[in-house]
C-alpha cells in the first residue's frame, strides 16, 4: 500500500474541479496541468500548484504524454490522475507513470490493453459469455458485404478506435455499402489514425445503458446503472440513475454481465460497462467499456453515497476498499444535464466567450459541478461543457421537477447554452414517463423554439 502524498491532474473543466475537491478533503497536494488557455481557470486558482502544459491547442498541451509526465516528475508528484477525455483512457500515459514511478489513478496498463479499441472489448465479452450485437469485422468491402449479408439491413459501421460517432454510419440498402464503408474508414483513419471498422445490426430502437464498476485486486462489485439514452449525435445530453421501467430479470442480467466482463479482464479501478438494452427484443447487447471516470458519475453518487474519485485514489493506493456488494445501497433517483456553451438556434453551434454572469440556485437535492463563474472565459478550444447539474430525490419524478426549477432559476449570461433544449425536454411527457430509446431526442428538436443568451 503507498499513501499518494500529491496528484497531478491531467485534465482541464469541471473534471479537474471535481477531482481536485474530494483531494483536497483527503489532505492530497494538487497540481493541475494547464494550458495557455486554461491559467485564469477555476481549476487554477483551486490548485495548490500550477503547471503550464503548452499552447491552447490540445494536441500541444493536454495531449502531449512526455510533458504530462514530465510535468509531473518536476513537481514532485507521486500521482496521475488523468480524468476523462484526453488522456485518459491512453495506454502510452499509463506505461510512461510506470516507468517513472508514478502512480497512474486508473485502470492497468492490461485493462487499458483489453479495452482500448472496441473490436478487442468485443472479443473480450464473447470470451466472457457477454452477449454482443450479431455483426462481424471487416479489413475490406468484400468482408463488409459478407458480413452485411449475414447480419441483415439495417446495420452500423463502427471504428474500431472510435468514439463520439466519428467514423460510425448507418447502412439502410445494399447499394450504399460501399461509399459508407469508405466514408467511414477515411473518417476514422483521419480521427484515430486507425481506419479498422466493423460491421453490427442496427438496433432501430434502442436504449443505452450502463453499469457502474468498482474493482479492487480480490473483488468487483456494481454501484447500479445508469440510463443515457437521452443523446445528439452520439453525445450524452442527459443521464439518470436507475434506468427507468427496465425489466427487473433484464436489469439482473445487465449487472451480473457487467461485473462477469470486468472480471474476465482482471479489471483494476472504476470503470463502466456500456450496454444496448434493444427495446422490441427486450435483449441487451455489450457495447464498450470505458476504463475511467464517467462524465455522469455523479447520479451513481446520488443514490449510492459514494464518493467515486475517492474510491478511485484509494484503489490506486492499494488500499482495501472494505465495501461489500450488500454495502451498496441505492435510495431514490437521480437526473443530471450537461449544461453546454452552444447555440441551439444555430443548430448547436459552439458559443465560445467571455461568462458575464453564472448563478446557480442552492436547492435541497441540488448538485452543481462547474468550473464557471462570472467572469469566467469558455475557449474555443475544447469540449463546450460549463456544468453538469445532478438533481436527487426521493422518486424520480421529485428529481425531474427539481432539475427543471433549477434551470429555471439559474443564470447564465455572455454566452449561449441549450438550457432551452434541457427544459423542453423535462417537460415532455414521453421523458417524464421514462424509458425512452436513443431515437427520442430528434422526435423533441423540432419543437425548440431557439436559444439564449
Amino acid at each position: 500500500m503507498t499513501a499518494i502524498k500529491r496528484i497531478f491532474i491531467a485534465n482541464r473543466g469541471e473534471i479537474a474541479v471535481r477531482i481536485l475537491r474530494t483531494a483536497k478533503e483527503l489532505g492530497i497536494e494538487t497540481v493541475l496541468g494547464v494550458s495557455e488557455a486554461d491559467r485564469q481557470s477555476l481549476g487554477a486558482r483551486l490548485a495548490d500548484r500550477v503547471v503550464c502544459l503548452g499552447p491552447s491547442a490540445s494536441r500541444d498541451s493536454y495531449l502531449k504524454v512526455a510533458t504530462v509526465v514530465q510535468a509531473a516528475l518536476g513537481t514532485g508528484c507521486d500521482a496521475l490522475h488523468p480524468g476523462y477525455g484526453f488522456l485518459s483512457e491512453n495506454r502510452s500515459l499509463a506505461e510512461a507513470c510506470a516507468k517513472s514511478g508514478i502512480i497512474f489513478i486508473g485502470p492497468t496498463i492490461e485493462n487499458l490493453g483489453a479495452v482500448g479499441d472496441k473490436l478487442t472489448a468485443r472479443q473480450h465479452a464473447i470470451a466472457a459469455g457477454v452477449p454482443v450485437v450479431p455483426g462481424g469485422t471487416a479489413g475490406s468491402l468484400a468482408e463488409a458485404v459478407a458480413v452485411a449479408q449475414k447480419v441483415g439491413y439495417p446495420l452500423l459501421i463502427k471504428a474500431v478506435s472510435g468514439g463520439g460517432g466519428k467514423g460510425m454510419k448507418q447502412v439502410t440498402r445494399a447499394e450504399d455499402l460501399a461509399s459508407l464503408f469508405d466514408l467511414a474508414t477515411t473518417e476514422a483513419e483521419a480521427a484515430f489514425g486507425d481506419g479498422r471498422v466493423y460491421l453490427e445490426r442496427f438496433v432501430e430502437s434502442g436504449r443505452h445503458v450502463e453499469v457502474q464498476i468498482i474493482a479492487e485486486a480480490d473483488q468487483v462489485l456494481h454501484a447500479g446503472e445508469r440510463d443515457c439514452s437521452v443523446q445528439r449525435r452520439y453525445q450524452k445530453l442527459i443521464e439518470e440513475a436507475p434506468a427507468p421501467h427496465l425489466d427487473p430479470t433484464l436489469r439482473a442480467g445487465l449487472l451480473e454481465a457487467a461485473v462477469k466482463f470486468a472480471r474476465h479482464i482482471g479489471y483494476r479501478s472504476l470503470g463502466t460497462v456500456e450496454f444496448l438494452v434493444d427495446v422490441t427484443r427486450n435483449e441487451f447487447y455489450f457495447l464498450e467499456m470505458n476504463a475511467r471516470v464517467q462524465v455522469e458519475h455523479p447520479v451513481t453518487e446520488a443514490i449510492t453515497g459514494l464518493d467515486l474519485i475517492a474510491l478511485q485514489i484509494a484503489i490506486a493506493e492499494g488500499r482495501s476498499l472494505g465495501l461489500r456488494q450488500s454495502d451498496i445501497v441505492f435510495r431514490g433517483a437521480a437526473v443530471e444535464c450537461r449544461l453546454n456553451a452552444e447555440d441551439v438556434a444555430q443548430d448547436f453551434r459552439p458559443s465560445p466567450g467571455r461568462v458575464t454572469l453564472a448563478w446557480f440556485p442552492a436547492m435541497p437535492g441540488l448538485r452543481v459541478d462547474t468550473h464557471i463563474d462570472s467572469g469566467a472565459m469558455i475557449p474555443p478550444f475544447y469540449d463546450s461543457l460549463m456544468a453538469k447539474l445532478i438533481a436527487h430525490g426521493d422518486t424520480r419524478q421529485d428529481a425531474v421537477r427539481l432539475l427543471s426549477r433549477c434551470l429555471q432559476a439559474m443564470a447564465v449570461k455572455g454566452v449561449s447554452t441549450n438550457a432551452p433544449l434541457h427544459q423542453v425536454i423535462l417537460s415532455d411527457p414521453a421523458f417524464q414517463k421514462g424509458g425512452v430509446d436513443t431515437n427520442y431526442l430528434a422526435g423533441v428538436l423540432p419543437s425548440l423554439s431557439g436559444g439564449t443568451k
